[in-house]
């Protein structure tokens, strides 16, 4: 079925993710803070000045954004999405926030009366291209199910975690457990080679236990490589670790791998995707 939906946010996902859904046959209205992106993306798509011109006409919004403060101001700014939404529409939230952020976002619809869902993905740039991520999805269940065409023609899993909030927290925990291992696997491929030995024959050992998942060993791969264009650049990975810290009352192991993340943006590896993190370890040069 033909729906009127709106993606705001064009970034490296938010693009690939709503490029599907032209080529599904909706129709498409985006909004970007960056004008040129905005201008620039698919002829096919209605281009807003506003997010909340944006949604007008919507059945549903889609927003794939920075962080929190880029949230609040797309929802709930002056000219924020959330007010100008439609009766009867529906706000999916895909960035990945702090769980405050996200439910204080379903509270806000809630006053409004509109149905909010907060759907994070797991999966980068390949993924979004292909159709192919995990939509991490908190919320009404009914709410969900009716959006599950929309949801499919972006993603290969789509996950029901549980009520407002839990597609949020699940997302956190997918990215901190992701991080926490490279962080800790950056330091032994470090200390591996500091030691003499053939690191890429350690990590491929390694891969070959029970201990290691697909992902790290793919990881890894690309690490000792020194594969490090951006797909998920440390400073979200530094982001993100602010936000899993923040969820718990006590995390001092999240709190010392946002420590590791942080520092490494101040060292100028921000940029670098989460690979290059063993940059801080073995002294490899930059360009």
């Amino acid at each position: 079925m033909n729906m009127k939906v709106t993606f705001l946010g064009l970034g490296a996902m938010g693009q690939r993710m709503a490029t599907r859904l032209l080529d599904a046959g909706h129709d498409v209205t985006v909004w970007n803070r960056n004008t040129a992106v905005r201008d620039g993306f698919d002829a096919r798509a209605v281009k807003a000045v506003t997010p909340a011109d944006a949604v007008a006409a919507a059945d549903v919004v889609f927003a794939m954004l920075r962080d929190d403060a880029a949230s609040t101001d797309v929802w709930l700014g002056a000219a924020g999405a959330l007010a100008a939404l439609p009766t009867g529409a529906v706000a999916v939230e895909c960035s990945t926030l702090s769980l405050t952020q996200v439910l204080k976002l379903h509270a806000a619809a809630a006053e409004r009366g509109v149905a909010f869902v907060d759907a994070p993905v797991a999966g980068s740039r390949p993924q979004a291209e292909a159709g192919q991520l995990i939509f991490l999805q908190g919320g009404a269940a009914e709410v969900i199910a009716a959006l599950d065409p929309l949801f499919a023609e972006m993603g290969g899993k789509r996950l029901h975690c549980g009520p407002a909030g839990a597609g949020a927290m699940a997302k956190l925990v997918v990215n901190a457990m992701f991080g926490t291992q490279l962080a800790a696997l950056a330091e032994l491929m470090a200390a591996t080679k500091a030691k003499g030995f053939d690191a890429q024959s350690v990590l491929k050992a390694l891969a070959d236990t029970p201990v290691c998942s697909p992902a790290t060993a793919g990881a890894g791969g690309a690490m000792l490589a020194g594969q490090w264009a951006p797909a998920f650049p440390i400073d979200l990975v530094a982001k993100d670790f602010t936000y899993v810290a923040q969820s718990g009352t006590v995390m001092p192991l999240a709190e010392q791998v946002a420590e590791v993340y942080a520092q490494a943006v101040a060292e100028g590896f921000g940029a670098d995707n989460i690979t290059g993190i063993i940059q801080r370890y073995d002294g490899a040069a930059r360009c």
